[in-house]
């Protein structure tokens, strides 16, 4: 088993313990460093990880969670790493959930980012469901397909609004801030099952309480699918409610009304905070090491009497 899993088995079991984690490794330094110093990372952890607990070794571990994927032990893009989420979906978020002008904007900004939630999705998958770790003809076209849908379904609010415009100004409403949340909520769900599919439809690799492999599972497979699913559409579906929630407030305001010109700066600055604080929260939904009772396995792991739970990395 790799080390990265074997650090989650014995250090990210609780909420509080994970997120504090999320925090360390949402380093945004971590997303510069080289493949000689991540090799590096991995040499020391695999000689001190387990024996000492210093400073090095600490931003050893932090290194590698960020940057080595669990299941292959291969260097993750530094586009699709964890800490390379916020600065590169951060400004797609804010410019997809902005008012536009016309149809053509929505669906380059809904484009640029359901196409980076693709392949962050993609790359930080669990691995074992997939043959030789490669992506295959059928998963690329579901990808393909995911992009495009999402990119049309993202944009609709924008699209009725042009397409309708006799409509009165509740309908306006609600196409701008009440709409694009549970939009937002669901496509983010969308991507994780569609694009990790293969998850259920082969399976993924379980282990004991003793990390060894004891076979490939759908039924794990779509228990990991399902969490990380929910912990990404908590992340976009908060991310589109609270400044909606935050400027129906403060309309209300004397001063606003006066300013009105300051409510889209507080939109796009809250929404931006909101991501980022929302992130680390996200990923801290669910383990990434997690358990899964034997009894609500496939047969074949139901006569391991020695093991009353099995465990699954869910990938992020």
């Amino acid at each position: 088993m790799d080390p990265n899993l074997q650090y989650w088995q014995t250090n990210g079991q609780s909420f509080l313990s994970r997120l504090r984690l999320w925090f360390n490794i949402l380093d945004p330094r971590y997303v510069l460093s080289s493949q000689a110093e991540i090799k590096e990372a991995r040499i020391l952890l695999e000689k001190e990880g387990n024996k000492q607990r210093n400073e090095k070794v600490a931003n050893a571990w932090l290194l590698s969670l960020s940057s080595v994927h669990a299941d292959t032990g291969a260097v993750i893009s530094p586009v699709f790493r964890p800490q390379g989420f916020l600065p590169i979906s951060g400004p797609l978020v804010v410019a997809s959930l902005i008012p536009h002008k016309g149809i053509k904007p929505a669906l380059f900004w809904q484009f640029l980012l359901q196409a980076y939630c693709a392949g962050f999705n993609h790359s930080n998958r669990n691995a074992t469901a997939t043959k030789d770790n490669t992506t295959s003809l059928k998963q690329s076209i579901l990808m393909v397909g995911t992009v495009s849908y999402s990119t049309f379904a993202g944009a609709l609010p924008q699209i009725i609004l042009q397409r309708f415009r006799p409509f009165s100004a509740v309908i306006e409403t609600i196409c701008r801030s009440l709409l694009p949340i549970p939009l937002s909520a669901c496509l983010a769900a969308f991507s994780v099952m569609v694009v990790r599919s293969e998850e259920s439809d082969n399976g993924i690799q379980v282990f004991d309480s003793n990390g060894n492999a004891v076979g490939v599972s759908k039924e794990a497979g779509s228990k990991a699918i399902k969490e990380t699913a929910i912990s990404r559409a908590a992340l976009f579906g908060t991310t589109a409610a609270a400044p909606s929630f935050l400027l129906a407030l403060l309309k209300r305001a004397k001063f606003v009304q006066r300013n009105p010109m300051i409510i889209a700066p507080v939109r796009h600055v809250s929404t931006a905070i909101i991501f980022g604080l929302m992130i680390p929260v996200s990923f801290s939904l669910f383990p990434q090491f997690g358990k899964i009772k034997r009894e609500n396995l496939e047969e074949e792991f139901r006569s391991l009497e020695s093991n009353r739970e099995l465990f699954y990395h869910r990938g992020l």
